[in-house]
């Protein structure tokens, strides 16, 4: 299993109101939708390796399904546990670029999820060049996911980058 990037206090910002907390629905599916364009860019590292394992792309596919009220909360949270199975046996790469889909598809259970498949996006990136320019490579990933941020999420993103950075291996730093 991936290890656990969220908080032991849950964040109200990435709790949706019905729940208590301050995250809107149009919010909670703009995170997901994040969290996907995150995975998918990685993708390529796990499909390179496993062009035969469709897991991962369906849980993107299934994130961004969610969004769009074609599937339910429990079945998008499923593809990114079974996307998550397919990153087990694999290093590297391209077992981090499963865990970003995997992560992807969990946003629909748990909105802070969307950090996860960004972390696990940036740690796919560095670990797909040679260690020298891993650095780099994990910053120009974070800058290129920030580039990808929808305005109305971006400083809730940020502030949840700075707040949990020590926790996702210190990736968010540009």
């Amino acid at each position: 299993m991936p290890t656990l990037i969220l908080p032991k206090v849950r964040d109200p910002r990435f709790v949706t109101i019905r729940r208590g907390g301050s995250l809107t629905d149009e919010h909670h599916r703009l995170l997901a939708l994040w969290a996907a364009v995150c995975a998918e860019h990685v993708l390529p590292l796990f499909e390179a390796v496993q062009p035969d394992d469709p897991r991962p792309r369906q849980a993107i596919e299934h994130a961004r399904a969610w969004t769009r009220g074609e599937v339910t909360m429990m079945q998008a949270r499923a593809a990114g546990g079974h996307a998550m199975g397919a990153a087990r046996d694999l290093r590297g790469a391209p077992r981090h670029a499963a865990y970003a889909a995997g992560q992807a598809g969990a946003v629909a259970h748990v909105a802070a999820h969307e950090l996860g498949a960004a972390a696990y996006a940036i740690k796919a990136a560095r670990a797909a060049v040679p260690e020298a320019d891993s650095d780099a490579a994990g910053r120009r990933e974070c800058r290129w996911q920030r580039d990808q941020l929808p305005a109305e999420i971006r400083e809730l993103v940020l502030d949840d980058q700075r707040l949990r950075n020590d926790i996702c291996w210190s990736v968010f730093e540009v």
